[in-house]
């Protein structure tokens, strides 16, 4: 099946259109500007040479943004980055006294969430993506999506400050 020329167009519009989103996804990942950089070119050969799988032509974001999310998971494997943490290393780490650098304080927490949490939390608050938008780029249901930002917030949360969560009014 040949991709007709209107999704072509749509395709790479969506590419022009969201480059820096797309960049900032994937450096999101691999905290690094050429790895980021790779990823975004890997992303963009991925789509045009896999176009004709695009069933809804008007899905052509959420699609794109996916192969960003699966090349840049993918990329991270390759690399062994991806490693399972379980909760007493993370205790470990924890420094015992507050730090004075709440914006490192959070990149650290974010780098520390397990994927699955860290993608909602990006695609969600610094990708300004709607809940439907994240579950159809991660190909879940808007509930699991909505599970998984509240888990995310409370790991935040408990992290970000030694003390329970208070109820926001």
């Amino acid at each position: 099946m040949m991709p007709n020329r209107k999704t072509e167009q749509l395709l790479t519009r969506c590419i022009t259109d969201h480059k820096e989103n797309v960049y900032r996804l994937a450096y999101s990942y691999v905290k690094n500007k050429e790895d980021a950089l790779d990823i975004v070119q890997d992303s963009i050969y991925k789509a045009l040479t896999s176009i004709e799988l695009l069933n809804k032509p008007e899905a052509v974001k959420s699609w794109f943004y996916r192969i960003v999310v699966y090349t840049s998971l993918d990329f991270l494997r390759k690399q062994k980055k991806v490693q399972i943490v379980d909760e007493e290393t993370i205790e470990s780490y924890s420094p015992g006294t507050a730090d004075i650098y709440p914006d490192i304080d959070l990149e650290q927490t974010l780098d520390n969430l397990p994927h699955k949490y860290r993608s909602v939390i990006v695609l969600r608050y610094f990708e300004d993506l709607k809940i439907e938008e994240v579950a159809d780029i991660l190909n879940e249901n808007v509930n699991t999506i909505k599970t998984r930002l509240y888990q995310a917030l409370q790991i935040l949360r408990v992290t970000m400050n030694d003390e329970p969560a208070k109820e926001v009014k």
